[in-house]
């Protein structure tokens, strides 16, 4: 494999990876704000407890117990 396509294809696993990201925070988002709960999106998203507070902070929602 040539150097350029290497580089090529490690760019497409990254911006594969960011988009799954992106991914997980809009439904992580979008659960908090139908008041799903934190154990919920953690499990749907696999996002540790941190990152989801911080995101419902972020979008001024409170993590529920539904």
């Amino acid at each position: 494999m040539l150097f350029d396509e290497w580089k090529l294809d490690e760019a497409l696993v990254v911006e594969r990876e960011e988009g799954c990201e992106e991914r997980g925070i809009e439904l992580a988002r979008n659960a908090l704000a139908e008041g799903a709960s934190l154990e919920f999106v953690q499990k749907i998203t696999g996002f540790d407890t941190e990152t989801i507070q911080s995101l419902s902070q972020a979008t001024g929602t409170q993590t529920g117990n539904k």
